[in-house]
Formats: structure tokens, C-alpha cells, sequence
């Protein structure tokens, strides 16, 4: 007999809900050290107990070191189990948790925490038959939602057969269960303008004005987007800062894009699409960073159909615009899956949620990939 995957995701599904509250309220914005430190001491808690642990440097030098835990076992595969810890809310605006209809509402349920506490019920699980694995890690970094700098982290997992990451979980239109393996590449552009001050009443024709160049720059660069082309290529205009007295031609400035491509190739055209004057306010523009794109669909697809049998109900490969530290390891680790979190809304939000009934099908899938990578079921 196989493993009854789904009373398994009954079983383990509520304490992984405890544990996601109880990370959840503390409020973790990247970039806050001690916030990351208890996130970090709650997680340490949560390891299976024959775990090592270490904290190891965090990409972005300011944060707090990031978590890795392993436990080392006698089968033959190596499997790296991903999340991150920090969210984009500020101490000010941080939700605590609250319950209603079966959604749990709070500052980092869906964007990751509630794939955090997934993905420790994991690792405990796997942890208890260590013949079915030769290393089993768990990685959270305390950086992902602001990272600028490569992830430093890849070359240390090279060579390992499988990496799941815990970002927020899906279904299909026709109600089937959901992972990730395609993503699209991301990159942060950051155009600043430089201009010449003036008395906007006396002499606004002396200045030369850096917030109506950024203005002009977000419409223009903005229509490189081509997003049902063949890179998918989206170009946003996200946040622009210019002036500081309401009497003043602005003199400086500066305009931040969001960009996302299946080919991150097509970034150049975006970057040319910047002007590099506008009514005498000069424009200098630079990606400040670009995460590679994911496709691991050819990869991941046998181990997908062995995983829908397993499981005994389809688990489909899905595309998702959003990039995340999968994209950087898909590259190295052929074998990668995101998307293996609960299913909840409104990521970086105040009405943030995961759905409450969602937490023991998604452990069961995740359980039911992780054994179809790891070994076949016993008979």
C-alpha cells in the first residue's frame, strides 16, 4: 500500500497553522534585523529535532543572517526545501493575525509565512525516514522581498537533485491543484533626472524641470510594454519622487519601474526606450537588479505525472508573473518547483489571507512531490 497523502496533510496541517500565526505576528519588513532574529528563533523551534542548524550570510549585508538547517539521512538524493521570512509591510502598517470564514488574515500569510510553516511541516515529515534521503535542507532568507544583489546561496546547493520553494499555492480554473514552474524574469529599473531649480512664480522659465521629465519618461518607457508578445514583456511605473517645495521648479528626481519578462533579454529595449532628455532635465537610467527567469516545465513534468498518481488527483504545472528565489536555483537545479505554499489573496496588502482549508491538500502535495523525487512508494 502507498501513503495516504491526505490524512497525512490532515494530520500535520494543524500545527502548521499554529506556527504560521505565531510567525505571523511578528512583523518582519526586510531589512529589520531584530524582527528577522525572533522570526528566525521561532523557526529554529519548529525544525525537526535531529536538524543542525546555521546561520549563514544574507545576501543583502544589512539583514539578518539568513537560516539553514539540514538533516542528513542514508538514502541517495539530495532535496532543498525554500521560503523567506521578511515581508514588504512596515512596523506601522503590520496586520496581526485575525480569523474570519476560513480565512486567516494577516501582514505575511500568503507572502511567505504560511509556506514557511509548510514547508517545516515538511521537512519534519521527511525528516522522520531518513533512508529516503541523503541531505534534506531547509533554506529562509530574510531578504527576498527587497534584494537587489544575485542570491548567494546557489552554489552552495549545487549538484542537489530537487528544489521546492513554499510561495503562495494555486488552483486551476477546473479546481485542480497547482505549482509553479514557470516564472518570469524580474527587473527593478531606477531613472533619475537632474535639472536646474527656478522660482516657479518669478522665473519658472530659468529651471529646468526634473519631475515633468520623469513624467514624460514614465509615459514613453511605459509603452515598451508588449505584454502579449513573445517575451510577455510588462513595464510599470511604480513610485517617482521630485521636488520638495511647492515654489521651487523640481531640480532633481527620481522614477522607478517594474519590469517582468519571460526573457529578460527584452530589458534592453526598456532601457532604450528612457530618453536621455527631456525640456533641458537630463535622464540617467540602470536596472538596479534583474532576477533570472524560470522554465523547469520539460524537467519537471514526469515527476508531476508520478506525483499525480501518488496523490491520486492532478497536480498541474502553472505559469506565474511574479519572481521569486526559485528563479535563481531553477538555473542550477533543473528539478525545481515553487508555488508549493497555501492558497490565499491580496499579497502585500492590508487584507493579506490564506484559506484555512487549504493547508492539508497543499502539505499533501508537496509530501506527494517530495516522494515521488526522493523514491518510489513502497508496494
Amino acid at each position: 500500500m502507498g501513503q495516504d497523502w491526505e490524512a497525512l496533510g490532515r494530520t500535520l496541517a494543524p500545527r502548521a497553522l499554529v506556527e504560521m500565526q505565531q510567525l505571523v505576528d511578528v512583523s518582519t519588513p526586510s531589512g529589520d534585523r531584530p524582527g528577522a532574529e525572533r522570526a528566525v528563533a521561532l523557526c529554529t523551534e519548529f525544525l525537526p529535532s535531529d536538524a543542525g542548524s546555521e546561520r549563514v550570510p544574507c545576501s543583502t549585508e544589512s539583514c539578518a543572517p539568513d537560516l539553514l538547517a539540514r538533516v542528513q539521512g542514508t538514502g541517495s538524493r539530495r532535496i532543498l526545501l525554500l521560503g523567506h521570512l521578511d515581508t514588504v509591510v512596515a512596523h506601522a502598517e503590520h496586520q496581526l493575525v485575525r480569523q474570519a470564514a476560513g480565512r486567516v488574515f494577516g501582514s505575511g500569510t500568503a507572502d511567505m509565512k504560511g509556506g514557511v510553516a509548510l514547508a517545516l511541516a515538511v521537512a519534519r515529515q521527511l525528516a522522520t525516514d531518513p533512508s529516503a534521503f541523503a541531505e534534506l535542507a531547509l533554506l529562509l532568507v530574510c531578504d527576498e522581498e527587497w534584494r537587489t544583489a544575485p542570491l548567494a546561496h546557489v552554489a552552495r546547493f549545487s549538484g542537489y537533485d530537487a528544489c521546492l520553494c513554499f510561495e503562495a499555492g494555486e488552483r486551476t480554473a477546473e479546481g485542480e491543484d497547482g505549482v509553479i514552474v514557470r516564472r518570469k524574469g524580474a527587473g527593478t529599473l531606477r531613472v533619475r533626472a537632474t535639472g536646474r531649480a527656478a522660482h516657479s512664480g518669478a522665473a519658472p522659465q530659468n529651471g529646468r524641470n526634473a519631475l515633468l521629465a520623469l513624467a514624460h519618461a514614465a509615459i514613453e518607457v511605459a509603452r515598451s510594454a508588449d505584454p502579449d508578445g513573445p517575451d510577455q514583456l510588462t513595464v510599470v511605473p511604480t513610485v517617482m519622487r521630485s521636488g520638495e517645495v511647492f515654489n521651487v521648479v523640481p531640480s532633481a528626481g527620481e522614477l522607478i519601474f517594474d519590469a517582468r519578462s519571460s526573457n529578460t533579454a527584452a530589458f534592453k529595449r526598456v532601457l532604450a526606450a528612457v530618453p536621455e532628455e527631456v525640456g533641458g532635465a537630463t535622464l540617467d537610467a540602470r536596472f538596479e537588479r534583474v532576477w533570472p527567469a524560470m522554465d523547469t516545465r520539460v524537467a519537471t513534468a514526469p515527476m508531476l505525472a508520478r506525483a499525480s498518481e501518488l496523490l491520486g488527483r492532478e497536480v498541474i504545472g502553472r505559469h506565474r508573473g511574479g519572481a521569486s528565489d526559485a528563479c535563481y536555483f531553477a538555473a542550477k537545479i533543473p528539478l525545481t518547483i515553487d508555488g508549493l505554499g497555501p492558497r490565499g489573496g491580496g499579497a502585500h496588502t492590508p487584507d493579506e489571507f490564506v484559506l484555512e482549508e487549504s493547508f492539508a491538500p497543499r502539505i499533501a502535495v508537496a509530501l506527494a512531490i517530495a516522494g515521488a523525487i526522493l523514491r518510489e512508494p513502497a508496494c
